[in-house]
């Protein structure tokens, strides 16, 4: 009898054991601060090129992938300690809120209703709403060209309904699933233009495939702060993030990220704009 007690004593004492390690792992995976063997999870698009995009080989490329990639390690990350957690924008503030995420960098637009809900540092790249053409289309050079024209966006976007309510009202708006099937369609002539964020659509223009075929039409129809997004009340973290925002682009690596993403695609972005601590 006396065996049998402490055989369970010694089983209750691992189970304890083993339950501490995991509640300490959990802490260790999104902490502030690593110490070389820590993980932290962060969020982006994976579907996004020059942005967020998870390759076929299982690795990620783009602005924001490399922006949250030189955050981290000033954070005390290793980029081989990073955990990506895809985040569509209708999940991002969920991630945050939840803990699934330590922060989210994914062409996350500064607004005051998502401030309600998050906290931001930043912002790293002011985007503005344009409009991608084929690359010998001349006819297209401001919105209003858009009158009887087909404009592409992506259901669900708000880009293309702002052009149609307030700047091309006969512009004839056409939904698809998703970027690529607009761009099929541009390139086929079943449209004659697609909309959304600038850095967006430099993204889709500069990879190899579309190299040459398309062009920004370099309006500024909407300014978009991206920012990194935040758990509400961590004025901690956000310090850290807005500092080591402030010495990517000092160091030039700002810059560098830029033109690796966006180069091919001859996008004019603006400079680098001033972190606003009160985000």
């Amino acid at each position: 009898m006396k065996l049998h007690k402490a055989s369970a004593a010694a089983a209750a004492a691992l189970v304890l054991s083993l339950t501490a390690t995991a509640c300490g792992g959990k802490s260790e995976e999104n902490g502030a601060g690593g110490s070389g063997g820590d993980k932290i999870t962060i969020g982006i698009k994976f579907d996004q090129p020059g942005l967020g995009l998870k390759k076929p080989d299982g690795t990620y490329a783009g602005f924001d992938v490399d922006v949250a990639t030189y955050v981290a390690k000033e954070l005390g990350y290793d980029a081989k300690n990073i955990i990506w957690k895809e985040s569509p924008s209708a999940e991002r503030e969920n991630l945050i809120s939840n803990g699934d995420v330590k922060f989210v960098a994914a062409s996350y637009t500064i607004n005051d209703e998502r401030k309600k809900k998050v906290d931001f540092a930043g912002p790293y790249f002011l985007a503005h709403q344009d409009l991608l053409v084929r690359a010998d289309d001349s006819s297209i050079t401001k919105a209003e060209d858009l009158n009887s024209k087909k404009l592409c966006s992506v259901t669900g976007s708000t880009s293309a309904q702002n052009v149609k309510d307030k700047l091309a009202p006969k512009a004839d708006l056409q939904n698809s699933g998703g970027y690529s099937e607009c761009l099929t369609g541009l390139e086929n002539k079943a449209f004659d233009a697609l909309t959304t964020d600038n850095s967006i659509l430099a993204g889709y223009a500069a990879q190899k495939e579309h190299q040459g075929k398309f062009k920004l039409v370099g309006l500024k129809l909407s300014d978009e702060p991206y920012g990194i997004g935040l758990k509400k009340g961590d004025t901690e973290l956000q310090k850290k993030i807005n500092d080591a925002l402030t010495k990517m682009e000092s160091d030039g690596s700002w810059e560098k990220a830029v033109k690796d993403n966006f180069g091919p695609a001859n996008y004019k972005n603006e400079p680098a704009p001033k972190i606003d601590a009160t985000s």
